[in-house]
């Protein structure tokens, strides 16, 4: 438990920041590089200047470079990627899915079961490990070695689609796309129950439950929770549970896990969620040992990240990157289908497609 509380803190934790500063009524003449730095703590001018090649500062709605001279009443945006935290990632030869990489980006197809980032008490065997021994001997164009720089996550025990930055540049274009909610992306998840409609959104806030900071809730205010957005359709009914596609407006931590609990259909098999136990169906011992026979099939949420896709932070283009669905969730989804096919009886009432 306290394994998973680390890994949970550590990913809640924010990749980018958005500022908003009202310049003072007498303030005079000065380049917003510098005027930045004074009112930013621990921001370097050149993390400034970086943001603003970038586009990723603005006054009054305007894109501005770093000698702009700030005057009295503007009203400055200013987006930064979060410095690194202060821990050693040691290289490490761990197998990598590599779909595609070039100077700037990598894209890794995650196996479930892998940590992103390195925690407290959760230094080895992850992702940021493997890339780190994937990037040796790798040097940039100004001849430094290249290192990971994070830009998004996706849970522990969730396999699919990340993209790393390789520079800074690339880094804080990227997570600005995040931050903005530009990036598409597509998961497929087996949920509990046959959902009535056929596709929805849902738009509840989420954030730390209050009585237990290991897991998430939904909120109606954002006092507690941060607006979380989550577009979903049916894809296929098996009676007892659904395989749906959710696509991401927001990133939050555990976004789909707990968007769809909070509407009666838990992950299958999301210990954390309560997916984990037999929700729907009969009280058949043949078919409690077939839901047992699921669990053994698929230890973990049923969750996949299949699709990406964003503009590259070179190029200007965008690139759009899928992924299949591992041998787990594949193996999974072919046994309920020769359920439903044997149980067509059982399950005449359920509209099965």
């Amino acid at each position: 438990m306290e394994d998973r509380e680390q890994i949970i803190q550590e990913e809640d934790k924010e990749l980018y920041e958005n500022y908003r500063i009202v310049v003072d009524k007498g303030q005079g003449l000065l380049r917003i590089d510098k005027f930045l730095m004074t009112r930013i703590e621990n921001v370097s001018r050149n993390k400034i200047q970086k943001a603003a090649q970038n586009e990723c500062i603005k006054v009054n709605g305007q894109t501005v470079k770093p000698n702009y001279k700030v005057k009295p009443n503007d009203i400055i945006q200013i987006f930064l990627t979060t410095e690194p935290r202060e821990i050693e990632i040691i290289p490490q030869n761990i197998s990598l899915d590599v779909v595609y990489e070039d100077e700037d980006v990598i894209i890794i197809n995650k196996q479930a079961g892998m940590v992103v980032h390195p925690a407290y008490g959760n230094y080895d065997k992850t992702l940021m490990n493997a890339l780190m021994f994937h990037f040796q001997g790798q040097k940039n164009k100004q001849g430094e070695d290249v290192l990971p720089y994070m830009v998004h996550r996706i849970d522990k025990n969730t396999s699919g689609l990340l993209v790393v930055a390789k520079n800074e540049t690339a880094q804080t274009n990227l997570a600005k796309q995040f931050f903005y909610h530009t990036v598409k992306r597509t998961y497929t998840a087996l949920v509990w129950g046959d959902i009535e409609q056929e596709e929805g959104t849902i738009d509840v806030n989420v954030g730390r439950d209050l009585k237990d900071r290991k897991i998430m809730a939904t909120f109606n205010d954002e006092e507690h929770g941060k607006r979380a957005i989550t577009h979903w359709k049916v894809l296929f009914r098996f009676g007892y549970v659904t395989l749906i596609q959710c696509h991401l407006e927001t990133g939050r931590t555990h976004q789909i896990r707990i968007h769809m609990k909070s509407i009666g259909h838990p992950l299958f098999n999301d210990e954390t969620y309560g997916g984990d136990k037999i929700l729907k169906g009969t009280t058949f011992t043949k078919y409690k040992q077939f839901i047992m026979n699921c669990f053994d099939i698929m230890p973990r949420q049923a969750l996949h990240a299949t699709t990406l896709g964003f503009i590259h932070p070179t190029t200007n283009k965008e690139v759009f990157f899928s992924s299949e669905l591992p041998q787990d969730m594949k193996a999974l989804i072919d046994k309920w289908e020769k359920y439903v096919n044997y149980n067509k009886e059982e399950l005449g009432e359920i509209n099965i497609k």
